[in-house]
């Protein structure tokens, strides 16, 4: 186990949640626009911070970093070419399949010893994340992201989401097979209820909330619409992401549906909020509750 492990994620969160600030992203964006060439020391940044990490863990090697270096470098390159235009085009969607395929099929697992790959995952997705936000908050300046802390009417946004979704996922996930029958928590408690909740919201609803609504979704709404259409390929290209994934035979089609229906809900909340926070809200809301008594 890598010392100070919940430390260094700490950090990467709190570089990711200081984008929430106009300030940060005022004084990024007005660096990057005076010198675009700053761009180029993002790369090598996260690549020094990914290879001492990896050192910690005892997975360090030559072509690992390198990996990391061309995983970094490939969107920054590809941002520059683009520039500040606003509009968002073919190559921003292009930067998004960048930062995302490589880590939902695992690339560079294989470099990587078994007991370090779930902690240097876990690096990847927030250098991915962190990565993301520089570029289309601090760099193009992309409309429409809603990365911003939410009001109460949000997050009560969220809230109704899942009140909405959360009876047809249970009764399909039942009917499919894909949960198991409700059973109350074996040892049930606030704190340690609060403590799930709070690790699904940090640990997976908000970096993938901010994948598949503020810049996926985002960019085909504004590309082709604000319309149910576009709501609808993009909550399935959030099922989609989800056939890989276990505990199922591969690929798992069971999980495939209900995280389309799952993404009409969450997508929804993203459209009528002004913070992405209220999808972020339904999505934990819904894993939470699928953790905790199924």
């Amino acid at each position: 186990m890598v010392p100070h492990l919940e430390l260094v994620l700490a950090f990467l969160l709190l570089a990711i949640l200081s984008f929430l600030s106009p300030m940060v992203r005022d004084r990024v964006r007005s660096c990057l626009e005076a010198r675009p060439a700053l761009l180029f020391a993002i790369p090598a940044t996260l690549t020094l911070l990914f290879s001492v990490l990896a050192v910690a863990a005892g997975a360090f090697s030559v072509p690992l970093a390198l990996l990391v270096l061309v995983y970094t470098f490939a969107p920054v390159a590809a941002a520059f070419v683009q520039g500040t235009a606003r509009r968002p085009g073919w190559l921003d969607f292009t930067i998004i399949l960048m930062l995302w395929l490589p880590l939902e099929f695992s690339a560079g697992q294989h470099l990587i010893p078994k007991p370090a790959q779930g902690f240097l995952h876990s690096v990847a997705y927030g250098i991915s994340i962190l990565l993301g936000l520089t570029i289309f908050l601090g760099f193009r300046a992309l409309p429409g992201m809603k990365f911003n802390l939410p009001s109460a009417r949000d997050l009560a946004y969220g809230g109704a989401a899942f009140l909405a979704c959360a009876p047809i996922l249970i009764v399909a996930g039942r009917l499919l097979g894909f949960i198991p029958p409700f059973h109350a928590p074996a040892h049930p408690s606030a704190g340690g209820i609060g403590r799930t909740f709070g690790i699904i919201f940090v640990g997976t609803a908000l970096p993938e909330e901010i994948l598949f609504r503020s810049l996926i979704q985002n960019w085909l709404m504004q590309r082709f619409g604000f319309s149910s259409g576009m709501l609808l390929v993009s909550a399935f290209i959030f099922g989609c992401a989800h056939l890989d994934n276990g505990p199922q035979p591969l690929p798992n089609w069971r999980y495939m549906i209900l995280a389309t229906i799952a993404g009409l809900a969450y997508g929804k909340a993203f459209q009528k909020s002004s913070s992405v926070f209220s999808s972020v809200t339904c999505h934990a809301l819904v894993d939470a509750t699928k953790h905790i008594f199924f």
